[in-house]
């Protein structure tokens, strides 16, 4: 297997030297004729909250780039790039660095990437992009607090690296792991996307302040935040739930895709029709 590692908190970020730490002894431990190899294209600054974007490539059709070493895993190529985790995914699905990935490890993430918050994340971004490039991926998240355990997030995910190997292409998990010690973990469970967001509300700074011609508005955070909120109105088996209560969570994904559902056949006759019926008139 050849992996693509990446982030979207920076090439310096701790979570990223840690699970390139934890795969560098992974390669090392391949059984006999089992191909392990790995390279990091990371962005250089932190890009969280940044989806899928790839940024404005027309107006800036130039990535700038720079060898970096990994405390721990120098033996590791390593590439910093003013670039989004995107676009890092992209360039190394379309051999830039001449190199084929057939997988992105994306992380680890410093904070929960649950309910929500999966459609906003950078993390998750990279590989919803690898995988419209062929490729399959694993996101990686950790709970904050304080004394964040990286390493457990890290142990959990070659686990899941060694499963994904045998996977079809374009398979995609979204791993999210307790602030826990290895020993406090209570287990790993399947979870659904639960239906918490990020932001609840937001209102002026100044409460029952009318809106004006300009102002600041406070954003009221919901559940899906880096150390979670209340979680009381989730099901057991739903993500946020799932780390509250000491396992971690793992989810597969789907990026996206046409909408097949026939339900949709009577709108869309019904748009195309009317379409067409403007266009005769126009022409």
């Amino acid at each position: 297997m050849r992996i693509l590692i990446t982030n979207d908190d920076g090439v310096q970020a701790p979570g990223l030297a840690i699970l390139a730490q934890h795969v560098a002894k992974w390669v090392d431990e391949a059984p006999d004729g089992e191909i392990r190899d790995v390279i990091v294209a990371a962005p250089h600054m932190n890009y969280s909250g940044m989806s899928s974007a790839v940024g404005d490539v027309f107006s800036s059709p130039t990535v700038k780039y720079q060898r970096y070493a990994i405390a721990g895993a120098e033996s590791m190529t390593a590439y910093s790039l003013e670039a989004p985790p995107a676009l890092c995914a992209i360039l190394g699905a379309v051999g830039s660095f001449n190199y084929q990935p057939d997988l992105i490890l994306s992380g680890i993430n410093a904070g929960a990437n649950v309910g929500r918050s999966v459609l906003h994340s950078g993390t998750v971004g990279a590989i919803l992009t690898g995988a419209q490039l062929g490729l399959s991926g694993l996101a990686v998240s950790v709970q904050w607090g304080e004394n964040v355990h990286y390493d457990t997030a890290a142990e959990v995910a070659i686990e899941v690296l060694n499963e994904l190997s045998n996977a079809p292409s374009r398979t995609l998990l979204n791993l999210n792991v307790p602030n826990l010690s290895a020993g406090e973990l209570k287990g790993v469970r399947r979870g659904r996307i639960s239906g918490a967001g990020i932001v609840k509300s937001a209102s002026p700074r100044n409460a029952g302040e009318a809106l004006g011609e300009e102002g600041e508005l406070t954003l009221r955070l919901g559940a899906a935040t880096p150390e979670l909120g209340d979680v009381s109105d989730e099901d057991a088996d739903e993500d946020g739930a799932l780390l509250v209560a000491g396992y971690a969570s793992l989810t597969p994904l789907r990026g996206p895709h046409e909408d097949a559902d026939p339900g949709l056949d009577a709108l869309m006759h019904s748009a195309l029709a009317a379409i067409a019926r403007h266009l005769e008139l126009v022409r």
